[in-house]
This record gives C-alpha cells, structure tokens and sequence, in this order.
C-alpha cells in the first residue's frame, strides 16, 4: 500500500496513466471465482452428487431398454407372448427416465443459490471497488462501456457455471461411463472408435473456435463502443437539440452498429462451418460404429437390444457433444466477460485508507490547515504551488480568483479525491491521509459548482444529505435553502422526480437541493464551491444569510467568484496560477489596491447593469402576467 510523505511521489500518475489490460488465464480466472461458488459448498457438494447420479441413470437407460428388446424375441404366434410382456422392464425404463429428469432438476434447484450468491457477491464487490475508485478514473471513464462490461461480467457468472457444470462435466462423465461398457461388454473397436470420433471432434471444435474468437471479440468491443456512444449522445440530449446534430449523432451510431453487424455476419459465417464440420464427424463415427454392430447382428455375436444399445449411446453421446462449439465458444466468452470484470476490481485504488488508519477524532468545529501543499493531475501541469494557509475552528475563509487558479482544487483534495504530493493537509491537527476516509467525508459537506442529481424524487436528493431523515427534517431543509414553496407548488411536492442528473430542474433548483442536501447534513465542516452562482440576484441574497447562519460556529471554506458574496469572511485567500497573491480581510485588501481591488472594481462596475436588467426582466414577466 503506497506510503503517504511529504516528497513528491510519481505513482499518482503513474497508476492514472492508461495501460493495458493484463493477461489473465482461463485458469487463473477460475481460480478467482472458485472462492465465491466455495463458501456454498455443501452445496457444491450436493449437485455434483445429483449430477453423477443423473449421469448413471442416463447411462443405464439403454442397458435397460436392451433388455427389454432382448426379453421380447418371441417366435411368432407364440400364444405366451401377451403374458410374458415385462412389465418390470418398462417400469423399470420410465423409472429411470424420470430419475434423470429427477436429478438434472435437483441439480439445479440446490446449485442454483450457489450461483446467484455468487454472482450477487461479484457484483456488489465490484460495485463497491467502483466508489472506491479515485476521481480521476471517473473522469475517464466511459460509463456505457463500463456498464456493459459489468453487466456481461455477472452475465458470464451465470453462463460459466451453467455450461461448464451442467453441460461439460456430465458430458465428460458420461462418455467415461460409455467408453467403458462398450470396450468391456463388446469389442475394443467400439471404444476406439468412440474416442477418435470425439478426440477429433473436440479438436476440430476448439481450433475452429479459437479462430473464430476473434470475430465475436470484434463484435464484443464494437457492440461496447455503439453502447457508449448512444448512452452519451442520450446524457447530452439538451447539446445535440442545441446544435441540431441529431443526425451526426444518428451516423456516429450507425457507423459503430455497421461495424458490429459486419463482426457479427462474420462471426455466423464462421459458426456454420463449424456446424457443417462437426456433422461431418458425427456422422461418420455413427455410421462407422452402426455398421459394426449390424454385422455382428448378422454374424450372431450380438444381439438386436445390443445394436439398439449402441445406437441409444451414440444418440445420448453426440446430441449434447452438437452443443460443443456453442459451449466452448460461450465458456470462453464468460471467461472473458468475467477476467473483463475482474480487471476492474483490481484496478488499484489511487487514494486508499493507510493500514491501521483510525476514524478521525472531532470534539466541535476543528480548524483546517493547509501546509505547503503542491498537486498537479499531471507532471507537467502544476495546480497549486505551495498552498499554505488555515480556517480557524468555526471561522470562515473565502478563495476566490479567477477560473483555473485551482479553487476548486482545493475543495476536491480536502475531500481527498485525490492526495496531494506535497505538504499536508491537517484537519483537528490530524493529517487527512491518516485517517479513514469515511469519516473524514461524513465531517464534511460540500454545495458544489455542478450540482448533479440523482434520477429520484426530490425528498431522495434532498435526503440524501443524511440518509435515514424525516420527511419535516426534509421539509425543514429545503425551507432553509428557500426551495420550499416551488416544491410545495408542484402536483406531487416531495415526490417530484428531478429526471436523469436533475435535468427537470432548473439551474437554480438544482442548487438550492444541492444546499438543502448539504444543510440537512448538518456537518462541522461546510464547502460552498460558487454555492450560489446559478440563483439570480433576490433568492441570492436571501440564501447567503442562510448560508451566513448555517456557517456559524462552523469551519468554513468559501469558494466564489461574486466578492459580494464574501465581503463577510475572516479572511480572503486571492489565487492566481495556483499561488495565493493577496491575503486578507475585504477591507484590508481593498485597502492595498490590489488584485482584489481591480476585481472589486470590476464586479461593482457590472453589478448595476445586471441588476438594471434582471429588473426590467421581471417587470416584463410581471406585465405578460397581468
């Protein structure tokens, strides 16, 4: 696990850099998922016992139903044969028909809480590895493909354990079982025969799909990409509409589906060879084996049950050996859809709890600072350059400077989406790489810049701060962030769903949920990032003394571009180029003639034209109301 220090470490990006997949092998794959299917494995235990007992009851079918042609060879007219008709045999015969059914069925009822536990394991865990992944693995990936890799993954679970265990291995036991009553009871041609036809057969079939793999990897990935490419044009629905490139959109879509169909038509080209192959085999043997048999019919060394014994072996041999390139083929996939989602599970973790690390220890508001800190997402684009400065216990402190001068940095490293790979940053005097990162998240809240939502009902987002709250702790919420009465005014209030990431809401909406969520959570560490940015002036003005309240007796950091909205702070950190220039309370700084005070002078110029017109704005909305 990577040690956190002061010097400036190169894994960070080393681990974001993108890199292969590494090559893992069928068997290692198997290795893995073993110890999931073992911890039901009394389970295991009893289908493979359910499993060879269906497989002996398969096999004694035809030993039995030669008996009972043998147990029929009357001379005609004979008048004893209506009495002589064993009825024991054919008891016998649909009992064991209904055993093998009996079986294969229990089989399957007790493996079947196996696989599911199984695949249900697989996936939360990947799941969970998925959240613990760092920021910058989210910002790369490509959701549509991720997904689909995902879902094939559980898929392949299910597909795996079903071939291998429930098609393969009583394939495999039943041509042992085979191969030896027809070397022990006849001739050992019979069993040579029956061995090369399937040991050709078996080779034939893995070549053949070896070769053809390709075609369905091509497939795979070109189904992945068509997938990534429809889920984001569908995520940018507002883009395509605002540009009119619906139909750019549709000839990127089809493009990846032409590509898929042509991997596709290939891929079934190749399988009706397969097919066309394997019949070829199947039949010579069986007409090879048959025509042994009928001539020792002939010669009287056998009799006609044994002949029909052998042709019912052959049938029960070769129907389900019809199947092997589908199963080999679709084994194959599973190993690979499923090594595809272990590859993600070991993905490495960027930011990672240290061994040993402790919940972080809070008596009321802690004071957080930040000593020396340097960052950069990548080696040659430095964000902040030796950032040092302090939010007194239960003290606001305001950043502000302009876009690209890494305030939201900041915010994103006290979170730690990412650690820093220089200085520290210390919250009650502890370092944050420390402790647990849990713990370290529930002592914070953050309103965001881009406030996305989740595709719920209002009181979810808005709950969602503390999960577990009470619908007048909710309701108390969004009355602090002003969002109250326009929830109350819709048909379903609370029950509103926002749509996907929010998009029934508007800008403003969105973030007054944003600032009910975190209000609702009530942490002894707040992050207002451009908290107030999309609201217009009035609901502005009201929300910040909200805000203003939530934050007493509250370490705060204040990240904003509007000054007006932090002339209050204890003090105001000016960046630039990721270096803080000016430091100081509003009037200090105003007071210095500086950077702060060029931007003060700017804002304030501005401020009386956009409050002009929003005015105008909403005395013509009220006019068009009248």
């Amino acid at each position: 696990m990577r040690q956190h220090g002061h010097s400036a470490p190169s894994t960070p990006f080393e681990k974001a850099s993108p890199t292969a997949e590494p090559e893992r092998s069928d068997s290692s794959t198997l290795q893995r998922l073993l110890p999931y299917l073992w911890a039901y494995k009394w389970r295991v235990v009893f289908a493979l016992g359910f499993m060879v007992g269906a497989k002996l009851a398969n096999v004694s079918v035809p030993l039995l139903l030669k008996d009972l042609i043998d147990s029929m060879t009357l001379k005609p007219g004979d008048p004893v044969a209506v009495l002589v008709v064993p009825a024991a045999l054919l008891l016998a015969y649909g009992a064991l028909r209904l055993t093998t059914s009996a079986f294969t069925e229990l089989r399957e009822l007790v493996f079947a809480k196996a696989t599911q536990g199984a695949a249900r394991s697989i996936a939360l865990q990947t799941f969970e590895h998925l959240h613990a992944l760092s920021l910058r693995f989210h910002l790369a990936r490509q959701t549509g493909g991720m997904t689909r890799d995902i879902e094939r993954g559980v898929r392949g679970i299910e597909s795996l354990i079903s071939y291998s265990l429930y098609s393969i291995v009583p394939t495999l036991i039943e041509v042992t079982l085979v191969l030896t009553i027809l070397a022990v009871r006849f001739d050992a041609w019979y069993a040579w025969i029956t061995l090369s036809a399937l040991t050709l057969y078996i080779f034939f079939t893995v070549r053949v799909t070896e070769w053809r793999t390709q075609y369905r990897r091509q497939a795979n990935e070109f189904d992945s990409a068509a997938h990534t490419k429809a889920i984001d044009s569908l995520l940018n629905y507002e883009t395509v509409k605002y540009f009119g490139n619906e139909a750019f959109e549709a000839s990127r879509y089809d493009e990846s589906l032409e590509r898929l169909r042509r991997a596709r038509l290939k891929a079934q080209t190749s399988l009706s060879l397969l097919n066309a192959g394997q019949q070829l085999i199947i039949a010579t043997a069986l007409v090879a084996m048959l025509w042994r048999a009928t001539q020792g019919v002939v010669e009287g060394r056998m009799t006609l049950g044994d002949l029909v014994m052998i042709n019912a072996f052959m049938i029960q041999l070769y129907i389900p050996l019809n199947f092997l390139g589908v199963l080999y083929r679709e084994i194959k996939q599973s190993l690979t859809d499923l090594n595809k989602m272990f590859v993600l599970m070991d993905r490495e973790r960027e930011v990672a709890d240290v061994t040993g690390a402790q919940p972080l220890a809070l008596n009321d508001a802690p004071a957080l600072r930040f000593e020396s800190v340097s960052f950069a997402y990548e080696p040659d684009r430095p964000i902040l350059r030796d950032i040092s400065f302090e939010i007194p216990a239960g003290k606001t402190v305001a950043v502000v400077g302009p876009s690209g001068s890494g305030k939201s940095t900041l915010a994103r490293l006290m979170f730690r989406f990412y650690d820093v790979q220089q200085g520290r940053i210390t919250l009650a005097g502890q370092d944050i790489r420390q402790v647990t990162q849990a713990s370290l998240r529930q002592a914070m809240g953050i309103v965001p810049q881009d406030t996305v939502l989740f595709n719920d009902t209002v009181a979810y987002n808005i709950g969602y701060g503390r999960t577990g709250s009470t619908q007048a702790e909710i309701e108390a919420a969004a009355q602090a962030a002003r969002i109250h009465d326009f929830i109350a005014s819709t048909p379903q209030g609370y029950a509103t769903s926002v749509g996907e990431r929010g998009l029934k809401l508007s800008g403003g909406e969105k973030q007054r949920v944003a600032i009910a969520r975190t209000l609702l959570k009530n942490p002894p560490v707040l992050v207002f990032d451009e908290a107030t940015s999309a609201l217009d002036s009035a609901n502005e003005r009201a929300i910040q003394a909200e805000l203003a309240s939530a934050a007493q007796n509250k370490t705060t950091l204040v990240i904003a571009h509007r000054l007006s909205t932090v002339v209050d702070a204890h003090e105001i950190l000016v960046m630039d180029a990721g270096q803080i220039v000016e430091r100081g309370t509003h009037a200090q700084l105003l007071a210095a003639q500086g950077r702060y005070a060029q931007m003060w002078a700017l804002q304030q110029s501005a401020e009386p034209a956009a409050d002009m017109n929003e005015a105008a704005c909403e005395a013509s909305a009220k006019a068009v109301d009248a």
